[in-house]
């Protein structure tokens, strides 16, 4: 398994600079990978790093009813007595941990600066930052990273990432309250680039769209010669498929999540339950293509020439088929697994069959503290 080369796999670290309990990393050290959705929480115990590691330990679990609101964990307590139970119950035993908030919760601002030293550009970004960051720096977490340099060297790019303190608090405070230890907090739209990084070989001429739909919203990242260029997300997910077959077929959430992945049901007919998946399924791919065109394909008038599809509602028979008619580009279902070291217990079909659902912790599995 191939570690992320590219600023990527830095951004996050600043998120978690105050805690005092960070220590040396070693190399064969188990880490645990969070991803706290607002539908499910998945947990992956991986050992080591680089193509070394491996996964030794996969769970999964509903998350409380309302826990996550407005980008925030709501209901720590609850949230992290439903991850101790899950960690305890499947026998994981490490305790560092590296987790994410939602990209929606995060600014995220490319700015162009003179060329300067490490040292200066650091005074740079804590004296501008204001200008930047529509927020009080004393409410927010600052990371940024040179992406590129410009005119021979005269200018570089920098990307700037804030998240609020009291969003990523939430989080940590979650971790904290499970037992474990937060070491990193990145942000889901550049684990999910790691998770690309690592089980794909990014082509230097060739714009990538990387689209993960999520349960209330749909992250976007766009990679362009293996950088990232841009980064989004649409209020739309899985949950608004299931919702319509919910409201229009009168049935329960356990039936509507069934008809969603293509199952029957005695009570509704196969037809009429394809016709609202497929209506609510294209309304939600209108508004990722909305978001493709008006933050790309309009701004830079250049064409997406792939789109890897993750999360749980990727496996929805026929979405990636309405994606790619609508994006008029090759839709690939994403498989976050594709290089990466499982044991053999853990290697299971149905890990297979669920794995675009672990894009988001599968990246940031591959995270450690002293990322560069």
């Amino acid at each position: 398994m191939a570690v992320a080369s590219n600023w990527a796999t830095r951004i996050g670290r600043l998120l978690t600079a105050s805690l005092s309990e960070l220590s040396p990393v070693r190399r064969d050290e188990p880490y645990l990978s969070i991803d706290i959705g607002s539908s499910t929480i998945k947990v992956i115990e991986i050992r080591g790093r680089g193509p070394q590691s491996r996964i030794t330990n996969i769970a999964t679990l509903p998350t409380p009813p309302a826990a996550i609101q407005n980008n925030m964990v709501y209901e720590t307590v609850a949230v992290a007595e439903a991850t101790r139970a899950l960690t305890e119950s499947h026998g994981m035993r490490a305790r560092k941990v590296i987790t994410a908030v939602p990209g929606p919760a995060v600014i995220i601002k490319r700015v162009t600066l003179p060329a300067q030293s490490p040292r200066e550009l650091e005074n740079t970004i804590l004296f501008e930052a204001g200008n930047f960051i529509p927020e009080d720096l004393e409410n927010v977490n600052l990371d940024y990273q040179i992406t590129d340099y410009l005119d021979d060297g005269k200018r570089m790019e920098v990307l700037l990432v804030a998240a609020k303190k009291d969003i990523v608090a939430s989080y940590t405070e979650t971790v904290k309250g499970a037992g474990l230890l937060p070491v990193v907090i990145d942000v889901d739209y550049f684990a999910l680039e790691n998770m690309f990084e690592t089980n794909y070989e990014p082509a230097s001429d060739r714009v990538i769209a990387l689209v993960n739909i999520g349960a209330r919203y749909s992250s976007i990242n766009i990679l362009k010669g293996g950088r990232s260029t841009f980064t989004g997300d649409v209020p739309v997910g899985g949950r608004d498929i299931s919702e319509a077959l919910m409201r229009d077929l009168n049935v329960s959430a356990e039936e509507a999540e069934t008809l969603k992945a293509g199952g029957r049901s005695d009570t509704v007919d196969a037809e009429q339950a394809a016709a609202v998946s497929t209506s609510a399924a294209s309304a939600v791919i209108e508004e990722i293509h909305h978001a493709l065109s008006f933050f790309w394909t309009a701004a830079t008038d250049e064409t997406i020439d792939a789109v890897y599809l993750s999360g749980g509602a990727a496996r929805m028979p026929g979405l990636a088929q309405l994606l790619s008619e609508r994006v008029q580009a090759p839709v690939e279902i994403a498989n976050p697994f594709a290089r990466v070291n499982i044991d053999h217990g853990v290697d299971t079909p149905e890990l297979r069959q669920a794995a675009p659902e672990f894009a988001v912790a599968l990246g940031l599995a591959i995270r450690r503290p002293d990322d560069k």
